[in-house]
């Protein structure tokens, strides 16, 4: 099916996807380490070989894969992004014709392939196509990506949209331990997984670490709202 917006080259997309009937698309640690190294290597012209490294290398880290590979980011730039049990959010900057479109079915393609081998899993993994919002002006842009980070919030605070957060300290402390976001790069230190991102495009745009605690606070006074994309989530 045709997308009725086409994706622009050059402009900034907030995309996301979730299980197909919610099901859970990541089950153990290894299903978010495949996920990640697939979003470095899927980020190319030319076919992901993932298959063959594996075989080359066994107990394959990340980091490892970093030395072995390197993604061209030719198809888009990857800013952001946030994994759940259910679903995936990224802020991606499209480079190439399709740079987007491409870069997801090459991802989703070969992850459903992992999943469905991996947990005897059979018929479709995701909810259909990718969703994708246009992040056109300055103030949706970092607001998308501060609703991004501050995602994993759900997996300690399960209504925290609704209701706010009870805790934020708890909350910041838990955002900086969780492995499987863009939040530890720009807020914590830097790890291998820092390679995924265009970060030196982004790091300039991106709000400051007490700017977003800030944010977090108002969450918790229910200050903030969210929009249209929760109800597609949920």
């Amino acid at each position: 099916m045709n997308r009725v917006v086409p994706l622009l080259t050059g402009e900034v997309y907030h995309v996301y996807n979730r299980g197909a009937h919610k099901q859970d698309i990541f089950r153990s640690v290894d299903d978010y380490q495949r996920l990640l190294m697939l979003l470095y290597l899927a980020n190319r012209m030319g076919p992901i070989n993932f298959r063959n490294i594996k075989k080359r290398n066994k107990g394959l880290t990340f980091a490892r894969l970093v030395e072995l590979e390197s993604a061209d980011q030719s198809l888009v730039d990857i800013l952001a992004y946030c994994l759940l049990p259910n679903h995936f959010h990224l802020v991606l900057k499209q480079k190439t014709e399709h740079g987007i479109s491409k870069f997801l079915q090459k991802t989703s393609t070969a992850y459903s392939m992992y999943f469905n081998l991996c947990h005897g899993h059979s018929g479709t993994l995701f909810q259909g196509r990718f969703r994708s919002r246009h992040l056109d002006t300055d103030p949706y842009f970092k607001w998308s990506f501060s609703y991004l980070h501050l995602n994993p919030t759900s997996l300690v605070e399960p209504e925290w949209k609704k209701k706010g957060i009870r805790d934020p300290g708890r909350a910041s402390k838990f955002l900086k331990d969780y492995l499987y976001s863009s939040y530890y790069d720009y807020y914590v230190g830097k790890r291998p997984e820092r390679a995924i991102l265009a970060y030196t495009e982004a790091i300039n745009l991106i709000d400051k670490e007490q700017d977003f605690n800030a944010m977090l606070v108002d969450f918790s006074k229910g200050k903030i709202h969210f929009p249209v994309v929760e109800n597609e989530l949920s």
